[in-house]
């Protein structure tokens, strides 16, 4: 039996300037959707992956266009819940060269953050999965949805789901009482599977990779088997850690190569040069369903990163948050196929 997914998190309205313009230039927006475990489960739908999307929408016309929105991508949506009063928005302005992107959020109040603990039947959410993936913004979100998470984890854990977190610190967010240290502690200790960069652990966990310049484009993985390996003593539940390695010459020109950590074994995937970036956001979250699903997939652990990191490479040429690529396109590049050429 194939093994559904059910991923849990918040899911808000984009509006970024055509091009790219500033915002202060623009007179319209380009408007799509997405969040963290949004653009996992839409991921994940594209290879075929059965997947439910967990959220909290405004039961107006905007909570049923994202509702939509996601269905039309292949998301189960069965299990969103409604309520509350509006959706979150986070304006977006595209950076190029040496100007880097910007983001605004407009997300206070917003139906997820006034979510509250029984609000979701976890027993219904979780009767038919065998994975449950959730990301560190939620819990930055409100109290509120940090102690719904912590529902939803031990109720994974009860269970016996494949339990996975994107460590995914966000500054701007964590701003309700406790720190994100101690919040994303107490959960992540129930996870099987976390993946991060070296912003996140040391955000979050005060792990540090020594010796490291993302700024100059050159990202030496071996650097980071210390976080790997200080982030499995602070929590020895994780099995396998993955870190997302990101060289930035510009905002338009990255490096993107990633790490896996799995029982003491690392694997090292290859470095893309991507030199003329249409959209990073959702870069972390592609590598994510890409690993998510190769895991699943390859029995092979090697493989199993090498697909995420070229599938999230894809992700850095479309527009949105979503990685609109299938597994062939991903599988072609793997082998060593970067020529671009129009398949007819």
């Amino acid at each position: 039996m194939e093994t559904k997914v059910v991923t849990f998190g918040e899911i808000m309205l984009r509006l970024s300037p055509p091009g790219m313009l500033r915002f202060w230039q623009a007179r319209s927006f380009d408007a799509v959707y997405g969040g963290g475990e949004a653009n996992v489960a839409v991921s994940l739908a594209n290879y075929g992956v059965p997947v439910d999307y967990v959220t909290r929408l405004p039961n107006n016309e905007i909570g049923q266009a994202c509702m939509r929105f996601l269905r039309e991508h292949g998301v189960g949506i069965d299990k969103i819940v409604w309520g509350g009063e509006r959706l979150g928005i986070y304006f977006l302005e595209m950076g190029a060269v040496m100007r880097g992107s910007q983001v605004v959020y407009d997300r206070a109040h917003s139906s997820i953050s006034t979510v509250a603990p029984g609000m979701i039947s976890w027993d219904e959410v979780f009767a038919d999965a065998g994975w449950f993936h959730w990301t560190g913004i939620t819990p930055a979100v409100s109290q509120g949805a940090a102690e719904v998470c912590l529902e939803a984890v031990q109720a994974a854990k009860e269970r016996g789901l494949t339990i996975s977190c994107d460590l995914n610190y966000r500054s701007k967010l964590w701003g309700w009482g406790k720190p994100a240290s101690e919040v994303m502690t107490e959960l992540v200790a129930y996870c099987d599977i976390a993946i991060g960069n070296e912003e996140d652990a040391a955000q979050v966990f005060g792990i540090h990779a020594p010796d490291t310049d993302v700024t100059s484009g050159q990202v030496d993985a071996a650097k980071y088997r210390s976080v790997c390996e200080g982030l499995h003593a602070c929590l020895p539940n994780l099995k396998t850690i993955a870190i997302t390695l990101r060289g930035s010459l510009s905002a338009s020109h990255n490096t993107w190569s990633g790490l896996l950590w799995d029982d003491g074994q690392i694997y090292e995937a290859p470095t893309y040069d991507i030199t003329h970036m249409v959209d990073r956001v959702g870069g972390g979250d592609s590598f994510m369903g890409g690993l998510i699903y190769g895991l699943l997939t390859y029995t092979d652990k090697q493989n199993a990163l090498n697909f995420a990191v070229a599938a999230s490479a894809f992700k850095h040429t479309i527009f949105g948050d979503f990685n609109l690529v299938t597994v062939g396109e991903v599988e072609k590049l793997m082998g060593g196929d970067l020529s671009g050429r129009v398949s007819r």
